[in-house]
This record gives structure tokens, sequence and C-alpha cells, in this order.
């Protein structure tokens, strides 16, 4: 994504304002642009970089990030398909698949110890969690732990090599 035109349309407004204050104004204007030009990139920045971590709330488990690349940000999507179609019933396959985790054993050196932490979820996750647990027979808590081992023990897997994904002209990223 191309920051220059964005950066570009702030200067030209600011210039534009500055013309009512008269040659003086105009005059600072035009001084004052090109130190800001740093500070505008930063906020566009900051701006994508809030705006990513909405979409990833809205697509967990898939993530977008913001990457910069020279002096321009691209965007990288991962964890989602590039065109497969959704699921007919999500929670079954999902529920599918955490039923059939295998736990696994503690190590030796393990007390044995349970340990909390607090999580937050969007609340349609939440609703999804407990309705996959809750077709199980298990306890959300349960469900959870089988979700996290299910995880870990993919990750354990070979990884597939990574393809990039371009889709129109706002949207490029990673998928597997």
């Amino acid at each position: 994504m191309k920051l220059n035109p964005y950066v570009a349309g702030v200067r030209s407004e600011l210039l534009t304002v500055a013309e009512a204050g008269g040659a003086a104004a105009l005059e600072l204007a035009e001084r004052l642009t090109s130190p800001l030009e740093a500070a505008i990139r930063l906020t566009l920045l900051q701006a994508l970089s809030a705006a990513a971590e909405e979409i990833t709330a809205e697509l967990a488990p898939g993530s977008v990030e913001v990457r910069l690349r020279g002096a321009d940000p691209e965007f990288v999507v991962a964890g989602l398909a590039a065109a497969a179609p959704a699921p007919a019933e999500p929670v079954e396959e999902e529920a599918a698949s955490v039923a059939q985790v295998q736990l696994p054993s503690a190590p030796e050196d393990d007390d044995g110890q349970m340990v909390r932490i607090n999580l937050r979820l969007p609340a349609h996750l939440k609703s999804r969690v407990e309705e996959a647990a809750d077709a199980l027979g298990f306890s959300v808590n349960n469900w959870l732990v089988r979700a996290a081992a299910a995880a870990l023990e993919n990750e354990r897997r070979p990884k597939q090599p990574r393809t990039t994904i371009t889709t129109g002209q706002s949207l490029s990223g990673w998928a597997r």
C-alpha cells in the first residue's frame, strides 16, 4: 500500500487552508509540510495497525498484520484459506477435531499443578465455543484445553510452504 498519495493529500489540504491566511501563512505552511511528512506517515501507520487489530478480532482464528517494507506498509493475512468455502456447520467440524485430541501427558518433573488464566474472547466467538463444548458434552474449560492441545499438535506437524495471495488492489498476504 502506497502512503504517498495520502501524505500528498494532507499536504495539499494544509496548503489550501493556509492560503486563506494570506501569503505569510502559506509560506509558513510550505516550510512546515516537509517536516510534518514523517509525522503524517507515522500517524497513518498507527491507524492502519489499529484497523488490522480490529479486523483480527473479527477474523479469529485468522489474523491481519501490518508490515513495513521500505517506506510503505503491506497487509499480511494469516490463518485463512484463500478461496475455501465456509463450512455449512462450523461448530460440528470444530467440535469433531477437538473431540479427537488426546491430551498430552505431563512431563515427569511436572507436579500436575493447574494454573488459571483470564481469556478475553469476542462475544460471537465465546458463543461458538460454548455451542461446540455443549455439542460434545464438555465444559468450556475442557473444550478450550483440548483446542489448545490441538493447536500445539498442529504446530509440530511439518509446515507447508507459504503462498502469497493478492485479492483486488488492497489486500495481499500469506496463507497456507
